[in-house]
């Protein structure tokens, strides 16, 4: 007897809730294997492709490409009979959170009345009742037997079983595709009826009226509308609760950028990797922070007491075509230029692809924002939250300036801190900023704190 396993959006970790998926790598039908990966989402962190834990044949895809599904809500189903047994007891290995680890209870269930596969792969669950807990398995009755798709072969390759060529021709003349209909008549076999039936929900379908885009307040003007979800979502719910809980200042200052980019073009000249200008900046940032430790903290609302931290998690802020994200290079005060220039560049490569992971984007304790690659001298940063402070760097440009006594032209370079003046008063934000400031314009003063 054959049964249909439910696998659900797992939990993918660190507090998400939903996920919308992009693109799925599996059609109904289809033959998967064990932790194969069927489907691309996007959470408010990263891109993840999510494995599944059974074997056996795609009969069901619930959701279209672009739509949220909440952590819970059902993926598809998979039918599992002699030819695509599946080992449930021993757990697939699997290392999202909430599945595949081990050996889920199963409760079983008889179905009665469920809905058949639609032309479009996607069962109709207007009128389902609630899904079964995960791993949940379903136990086919005789009667709905014909509800399972046909053997692989009859899936992929040779004729679709139809009980005449009627039935065939009234599906070629409509452009149906027979491989994705479940037949109802004896060993999965397509009749009319069930060409006719996915005929009838296409046409409803197609007729559906399209989404509203009228503005839902009186006299707001038309326009485009773009849904916040996803990692555009993410990010503004973090800087809306930023500004919303933290009494942020901000203070800036000039800085004579020219001896600093005398001395990187130096350790590029030797022998060895590359230095980027964003690692020596993160070195700055980081002994910064051992002489100002109350920037690298967090206010605990709930205890009413700041946390500082002892360990230095860099966050820097990196704009991709999905967004803007802030990956994070762990342990950065134990890191020397080189490691730093090799993470920063691991890092920015991954969230350009779209492989970040929620482990990369979460955990800063303090971010370094350098806008100064957009071309601009100065900004005003939203702090990172939980974080208390946010280094802006703008563009390095030459300027006029007194040196020595003489107007010359210089490499200047605006830089402006944000910070939360619940851990600190301004006298500890410009005491950090400063000391930035001096080791821009003398990196010697560095080796103080090597």
């Amino acid at each position: 007897m054959a049964q249909v396993l439910e696998f659900k959006l797992p939990d993918l970790g660190e507090g998400l809730t939903e996920a919308v998926i992009v693109t799925w790598l599996v059609q109904v039908g289809e033959v998967v294997a064990i932790d194969q990966p069927v489907v691309e989402v996007e959470t408010a962190k990263a891109m993840v492709e999510v494995p599944c834990p059974y074997g056996g044949v795609v009969t069901a895809r619930f959701g279209e490409e672009g739509a949220e599904l909440p952590v819970g809500a059902p993926l598809l189903t998979v039918a599992v009979g002699e030819a695509t047994t599946v080992p449930e007891a021993e757990g697939s290995g699997n290392v999202l959170v909430g599945y595949g680890t081990g050996t889920p209870p199963a409760r079983r269930r008889r179905v009665r009345n469920a809905a058949p596969e639609r032309a479009n792969g996607t069962a109709d669950r207007g009128t389902a009742p609630q899904p079964p807990p995960h791993a949940a398995v379903v136990e086919a009755a005789p009667a709905l037997h014909a509800h399972v798709p046909a053997p692989p072969a009859l899936l992929t390759e040779g004729p679709v079983p139809v009980i005449s060529p009627l039935v065939r021709r009234l599906a070629r003349d409509n452009d149906l595709d027979l491989r994705r209909l479940s037949g109802s008549g004896p060993d999965g076999l397509i009749l009319r009826a069930d060409v006719e039936d996915a005929l009838r929900v296409s046409a409803a379908r197609a007729a559906a009226p399209a989404p509203k885009t009228a503005p839902t307040t009186p006299n707001a003007p038309a326009g485009t509308r773009t849904p916040l979800k996803g990692i555009r979502g993410a990010v503004a719910d973090k800087l809306s609760r930023s500004r919303r809980e933290i009494p942020d200042a901000t203070c800036w200052v000039d800085a004579d950028a020219t001896e600093l980019m005398r001395a990187r073009t130096a350790m590029n000249a030797a022998a060895g990797p590359r230095i980027s200008l964003l690692a020596l900046l993160a070195r700055i940032c980081t002994a910064a922070l051992a002489r100002h430790p109350e920037l690298n903290s967090y206010v605990d609302v709930e205890a009413r007491e700041i946390v500082q931290l002892d360990h230095v998690h860099l966050g820097f802020a990196a704009q991709t075509d999905r967004g803007l994200v802030v990956p994070v290079v762990r342990d950065a005060h134990t890191r020397d230029a080189v490691s730093l220039t090799a993470e920063f560049a691991r890092l920015t490569e991954s969230a350009h692809a779209g492989t970040l992971t929620p482990t990369d984007l979460t955990g800063g304790t303090f971010t370094l924002n350098n806008y100064g690659v957009f071309g601009v001298d100065g900004s005003t940063p939203i702090i990172n939250h939980p974080e208390a402070a946010m280094l802006g760097v703008g563009r390095i440009t030459p300027k006029p300036w007194v040196h020595e006594g003489e107007l010359a032209v210089r490499q200047v370079v605006q830089l402006s801190l944000t910070f939360d003046h619940r851990v600190c008063d301004g006298g500890t934000a410009g005491g950090f900023l400063r000391y930035v400031a001096d080791c821009v314009e003398q990196p010697t003063v560095l080796l103080r704190t090597l």
